[in-house]
C-alpha cells in the first residue's frame, strides 16, 4: 500500500514538474482563422472593417452587453483609428487599425486587458471571386506561460471561431443587403 501512494506521488511530481517546463517553455505563436464566401464585392464589404463604427453591425461581441462603455479615438476609419472597450462580459482591451490597404486588407493590433492580458494581431484579408469576395478573418500572436498552460484544456481554436464564424456570419448578412 505505501508503495502505491509512494509511485502516485512521483507520477504526481513529474506531471506537474512537466506541466510546469511546458509552460515555461518559449512562447508558441498560434493562429486562429476562419473564411466566408460573401456575395457582395469587397469595396461594399471593406468599409464594415475599416470604421470601428461599422463593427457594432456585425461583430459578435458587441451584442453581448447593452452596458458596454466604447471609446473611439483617433482618425475616423484607416489607419490609426482606435476602439476601447469595457464590459462586465465582454471584459476590456483596444483596437488599433495598423494597416489598411483599400478593400483588400485590414491588419489591427488588438490589446486585451481583462479578463487576462494578451497582445494579438487580426487580420482580414478579402480576395473577390467573381461577383463574390472570399474574407479570411485571423487572430495570431503568442502564447505566454497562463495562456499555454490554458490550452492543454480549453481549445482556443474551438472557443474564439466559433465566435469568428458568427461574426463572419453577421459580416455576410450585412453586406448582402
Amino acid at each position: 500500500m505505501a508503495d502505491a501512494i509512494f509511485v502516485a506521488v512521483i507520477l504526481l511530481i513529474a506531471l506537474l514538474v512537466g506541466v510546469i517546463a511546458y509552460g515555461l517553455s518559449p512562447p508558441h505563436a498560434f493562429r486562429i482563422e476562419r473564411r466566408a464566401i460573401i456575395a457582395a464585392p469587397a469595396e461594399k464589404i471593406f468599409p464594415l472593417l475599416n470604421d470601428f463604427h461599422a463593427w457594432r453591425t456585425w461583430s459578435p461581441w458587441e451584442k453581448l452587453d447593452p452596458e458596454m462603455k466604447r471609446d473611439y479615438s483617433g482618425a475616423a476609419a484607416g489607419v490609426g483609428s482606435a476602439y476601447a472597450w469595457e464590459s462586465a462580459k465582454a471584459g476590456a482591451g483596444r483596437m488599433e487599425i495598423a494597416e489598411s490597404v483599400s478593400s483588400s486588407k485590414l491588419i489591427v493590433k488588438l490589446d486585451f486587458t481583462k479578463p487576462m492580458t494578451a497582445h494579438n494581431m487580426v487580420e482580414f484579408l478579402l480576395q473577390p471571386e467573381g461577383s463574390a469576395t472570399n474574407v479570411t478573418w485571423a487572430m495570431y500572436g503568442s502564447q505566454a506561460f497562463l495562456h499555454k498552460l490554458m490550452g492543454l484544456v480549453f481549445s482556443m481554436d474551438r472557443m474564439v471561431g466559433k465566435d469568428f464564424e458568427a461574426g463572419l456570419s453577421n459580416l455576410k448578412a450585412a453586406a448582402e443587403k
